[in-house]
């Protein structure tokens, strides 16, 4: 589904990935982790067209995503939630839904059975939510384009904890019934070891270890994680 071969990319005259290599399957779920400004959103940039690679191959369902402008790579399946709970915070929640709709599996009543607090604030202000429904609403959003790979770069960063599980249940479903490739960037390496068949790690923007999550040890984590 999506497969990234020695991937390097700058910003400006600083280089922020140094080859970087990941596969994700289609019905997989991939956990790319990393400490802090290792280049882990810089991938999730690059995948989406938003950041242009220097060098190396970028593959998705059989194109070459070098090749393509964002919105065409969008239109192929991808569907990213950034960091940073976006949302257009001047449209109410069911517009913000609509705005992004293609046709497919996921329409208003699968997005509310997934997240009931988006129904219930369906005709309310997105600037009205809570950080946690602003993050049901985001991954709503992506959602409702019915992708093929769904992106989830850091989507329980900063919750309550029990938003938090709302979050992590909701990923586990998606899994569990849906034929998606999920791509997931987050530090809980206890939830992740819970859904994701692999891992990727980033040390200094270079793909530095790959492998299942059972073969990741508490050695490995604790060397590249710093858990």
């Amino acid at each position: 589904m999506l497969s990234l071969t020695g991937v390097s990319a700058c910003y400006g005259a600083s280089q922020a990935l140094f080859n970087v290599t990941l596969a994700l399957r289609e019905g997989e779920v991939l956990a790319l982790m990393g400490r802090n400004g290792m280049g882990k959103s810089t991938t999730v940039k690059v995948i989406c067209r938003l950041l242009a690679a220097r060098s190396g191959r970028i593959e998705f369902a059989g194109y070459d995503l070098r090749r393509l402008p964002a919105h065409k790579a969008a239109r192929l399946g991808i569907g990213p939630v950034f960091e940073g709970r976006r949302r257009f915070a001047n449209l109410t929640v069911g517009e913000n839904l609509l705005v992004a709709a293609r046709p497919g599996h996921w329409d208003r009543a699968r997005i509310e059975a997934l997240f009931p607090r988006l129904g219930e604030r369906f005709r309310q202000p997105a600037v009205s939510l809570s950080g946690g429904e602003q993050q049901m609403l985001a991954i709503g959003r992506a959602l409702m384009t019915n992708p093929r790979l769904l992106i989830l770069d850091e989507a329980t960063e900063g919750l309550a904890p029990l938003v938090r599980q709302e979050i992590w249940a909701a990923v586990a479903l998606l899994r569990r019934e849906t034929g998606m490739a999920i791509l997931v960037i987050d530090k809980s390496l206890r939830e992740l070891r819970r859904i994701a068949d692999h891992a990727v790690l980033l040390e200094r923007g270079a793909t530095v270890w790959s492998g299942t999550m059972e073969s990741l040890t508490p050695d490995i984590a604790d060397r590249y994680l710093g858990l």
